[in-house]
């Protein structure tokens, strides 16, 4: 696909080949194993002399096409396929840390991967530090010798807090130019941010979530330089995780990439109204959007997000006990831990997302028991708007 094409064509016309049908639509591929010409042709494929498909867990054409296309979108050399956005995560980790090494993570991050990280890898000899990320000073004092890699996502979920990619990737690499600078793009997607243009060595998402767009799929994203995701591919996928994309599962997120842009901007413009709203509601004491110049972000979002998302979280001047009464009472919004769906989807992340962190954890990264997270949908923003202020209005 040639590079000059713009989003919007390239989100429809990369990955493409010709099939012996010649169907507009690539086919699900809905083979598990590839049959060889030659016991010689199949021995040249598994020594990596010939390329070619050889087991789906493996490589698949239509999960080839996927890769394709979001390697094309996130501007990066190559790209692999998992069968979850935690898949993406947990293999490419796999794929570039070692006993003995040291992760830098952002203190705020998705509740499972804080999980991966902080509970999970620590038992295999690999120590973590949580930062602010934030707090430049207290990024370069966490690095050491034995860092392999710095992770993050932005915005980060909940509090949707901005870093500033582009400096953060500066410091690291120049600190060592080998620490592998990881970036959660999920909130954003390729449409609004590319992490690998601003110094990001990898990028990792859940394509379950805008990607897909339609809440039918379960699938996630990893793309980097041609060395690194050949190394996921064969080892993080291969043989530590298994976590292979399904055929049906990249077909269904090939026909959800055609409208991203076209999804992207209503969720943005729809959650611009929202948070407006939000912001001025007696009932609301705190408002989480980048897109509002009051945000602490908002300077550094404008600089590094072509929008400013479809995600918000804010906090209620309720108890706990009050703000789950109210998300109870919601109507249209429905009460669900996703995001990017056209439904607009409503949760609390202290006992949900966030679960994973304990009390004093929370604390710390500012996840309050009043906070809930809104990931807004494609209907009418009259409508939301409506169905929130009929809740809201019973807490003032």
């Amino acid at each position: 696909m040639e590079s000059n094409y713009r989003f919007a064509t390239r989100q429809i016309h990369s990955g493409r080949e010709e099939n012996s049908a010649g169907a507009l639509v690539t086919p699900i591929y809905q083979t598990s194993t590839f049959k060889f010409n030659t016991v010689e042709q199949g021995g040249n494929r598994f020594s990596g002399k010939e390329d070619g498909c050889i087991y789906s867990r493996l490589g698949n054409p239509s999960v080839t096409q996927a890769e394709a296309i979001i390697a094309n979108l996130e501007q990066g050399e190559a790209c692999a396929g998992t069968a979850s956005g935690m898949g993406a995560i947990s293999a490419t980790l796999w794929s570039l840390i070692k006993a003995g090494d040291e992760i830098v993570a952002s203190d705020t991050l998705y509740g499972c991967t804080f999980s991966l990280i902080c509970h999970g890898l620590t038992q295999f000899d690999i120590k973590v530090k949580f930062i602010d990320f934030t707090n430049f000073k207290a990024v370069k004092e966490a690095l050491s010798e034995k860092t392999s890699v710095v992770y993050l996502e932005t915005p980060c979920n909940p509090t949707l807090k901005i870093i500033d990619i582009e400096e953060i990737c500066k410091l690291v690499h120049g600190y060592n130019k080998n620490i592998k600078v990881i970036v959660d793009n999920t909130f954003s997607s390729p449409y609004i941010s590319n992490p690998i243009t601003l110094g990001a060595d990898v990028v990792v998402h859940s394509a379950t979530k805008y990607i897909n767009g339609h809440g039918d799929v379960l699938a996630g994203f990893v793309i980097s330089n041609k060395e690194i995701i050949k190394k996921i591919k064969m080892f993080g996928i291969k043989d530590m995780t298994g976590s292979t994309m399904t055929p049906f599962s990249a077909f269904l997120i090939c026909r959800g990439l055609k409208t991203l842009d076209i999804r992207m901007e209503k969720h943005c413009s729809n959650a611009m109204k929202i948070a407006e709203f939000l912001e001025k509601h007696p009932a609301v004491s705190k408002i989480n959007y980048p897109g509002l110049k009051s945000f602490p972000g908002y300077e550094i979002a404008k600089k590094q997000m072509k929008r400013f998302g479809g995600m918000m979280s804010f906090e209620l001047k309720a108890d706990k006990k009050k703000v789950g009464e109210a998300i109870n009472k919601l109507k249209l919004v429905s009460i669900a831990v996703s995001l990017g769906d056209a439904e607009t989807l409503i949760e609390h992340p202290a006992t949900m997302t966030h679960s994973t962190y304990s009390a004093e954890e929370l604390k710390n990264v500012g996840i309050s028991e009043s906070l809930v997270r809104l990931s807004v949908g494609l209907e009418d923003p009259e409508d939301i708007i409506d169905d929130l202020k009929s809740v809201l209005d019973t807490l003032i």
